[in-house]
């Protein structure tokens, strides 16, 4: 069994931001030389998300406001977390709410997508240098 380890590396330039990294990934699953396998994508940072969904602006306009109403940002004094000091208690929470990680099929060396899948990187604490980690297995 190949395994492969990769990070890709996105700067954020919003606070809430989601980046399609579709063909990153599956720029490392070729670079892997995983025929059929398992690719995780995991974003390393504890308020933001690794998603699956259809690349369609409307739906992340939707996307935003839909976490924003769940989980606003303001006022900052609602969650108990923010008296460390902190500001982000609403990103973690849209974090959980995205979810955290995804798992994707490698067949025939390539993702195993549906018509409109792709891969998205959702950012809720932004603004600065992040980090993805690829990680696939298989043969």
């Amino acid at each position: 069994m190949k395994s492969y380890r990769e990070e890709i590396r996105v700067h954020t330039k919003r606070t809430i931001e989601f980046v399609r990294i579709t063909d990153r990934v599956r720029e490392a699953v070729r670079k892997s030389g995983v025929n059929e396998g398992l690719c995780l994508v995991n974003p390393m940072h504890i308020t933001a998300s690794v998603f699956v969904n259809d690349n369609e602006s409307g739906l992340w306009h939707d996307f935003e406001q839909w976490t924003e109403r769940l989980a606003p940002h303001e006022p900052i004094s609602q969650y108990r977390h923010n008296l460390t000091g902190e500001d982000n208690a609403d990103a973690h929470l849209k974090r959980t709410l995205m979810g955290r990680e995804t798992t994707l099929a490698i067949t025939n060396g390539d993702l195993d997508l549906g018509t409109w899948e792709e891969v998205f990187y959702g950012e809720f604490d932004g603004r600065r240098d992040k980090r993805i980690l690829v990680k696939i297995i298989g043969e």
